[in-house]
């Protein structure tokens, strides 16, 4: 079901000299590959990306509903006709702030989590994870049906799912005191939990807790060529320039619902480059291309420095790489307007 991912490089145990290796190396590309140029639309915050049949399909936040995008060429994704899939009611726990959607192909239907608030209620304890259900064969067609609210205990955003070790599992960002902690439970059905959801996560380094508040959001899953399962998520206040990218990894057989299993890369994978003009990357998705043979990421960020947490936050793309050990190597932001590799579905 999901995509994949990632950018920037740790080894087995995350004590991470290759990681400033890679932050220090240009991309390569092959120059028979078609390429494209960052970022791929003037806005779109949160992106996601999923491949699917020959297609590439891109949704981000758009405030007020639901839109997809779909195209072959993402280089060409502003010419995509951006299609409304739903818009909310007047009324309702899931009326406005409509954040971080996020479109998934599980049981021969599509489904929508989404992150929206409480009519009259926007903020943090009326915010959740909300979810569609629509059976048709082509997302962009048929009925979107409201599933309502994911039923997790306490209120959160960012919702996503991922298919791994025979589950299906939930992810989000809750609201847990002071802090924006991750949190995960494997699914008894797309919009209902098996079984209460643990903290595996939460911001108790530093770099974690930049822009005066101190978050862990966008979960994202990640599955390893040699059976790890590693989640990436987004650090820090959306409106700092140190907006990050964390990486928390789970070896191969163990339970993931033992916090203790879950291993906090020690500082980002992905974060700010001055020296490209790249600020506040994050809220990731990972997406597969090459009929799967490849990894990639796509995040958002600002071009320049003090933009904050608004529209002016772009999509970008760029491959992963996986090191010989099974962890994988984050890209180096590339600078807005230089030419990268493109994926291929």
């Amino acid at each position: 079901m999901r995509n994949t991912l990632a950018l920037m490089s740790l080894t087995a145990a995350f004590v991470a000299a290759p990681i400033s290796n890679a932050a220090h190396a240009p991309q390569k590309h092959d120059s028979a590959r078609p390429t494209l140029t960052n970022p791929i639309l003037p806005s779109g915050p949160d992106p996601f990306i999923l491949t699917h049949d020959g297609w590439f399909y891109f949704t981000a936040t758009r405030g007020d509903r639901l839109a997809i995008r779909r195209t072959r060429d993402l280089g060409k994704l502003a010419e995509a006709e951006e299609v409304v899939v739903w818009r909310p009611a007047a009324t309702g726990d899931h009326a406005i702030s409509i954040w971080a959607p996020e479109l998934h192909r599980f049981d021969g239907k599509w489904f929508m989590y989404f992150t929206a608030a409480a009519a009259g209620h926007d903020d943090d304890a009326h915010r959740g994870v909300f979810v569609l259900e629509n059976d048709a064969a082509d997302p962009l067609t048929g009925r979107w049906v409201d599933r309502g609210r994911v039923d997790t205990a306490l209120p959160g955003i960012d919702g996503t799912v991922f298919e791994a070790r025979g589950r299906r599992w939930f992810a989000y960002s809750a609201y847990d005191g002071p802090d924006s902690v991750l949190m995960i439970a494997p699914l008894a059905n797309p919009w209902t939990l098996a079984t209460p959801a643990v903290t595996i996560a939460r911001p108790d380094q530093p770099w974690e807790r930049q822009g005066g508040r101190q978050i862990l959001e966008g979960p994202e899953f990640l599955a390893g060529p040699k059976g790890d399962l590693f989640l990436a998520y987004s650090a820090s206040a959306c409106w700092s320039d140190d907006y990050a990218l964390g990486l928390l990894r789970l070896r191969p057989g163990a339970d993931s619902m033992i916090p203790a299993n879950w291993t906090k890369a020690p500082r980002p994978v992905l974060a700010k480059v001055p020296g490209n003009d790249v600020y506040a990357p994050g809220h990731n998705a990972f997406f597969t291309a090459n009929g799967g043979r490849e990894t990639w990421i796509a995040y958002h960020a600002n071009q320049g420095a003090g933009v904050g947490c608004g529209a002016k936050r772009s999509p970008r793309v760029q491959r992963m790489r996986w090191a010989s050990d099974g962890t994988p190597i984050f890209p180096v932001p590339a600078r807005a307007g230089q030419r990268v590799e493109a994926p291929l579905p």
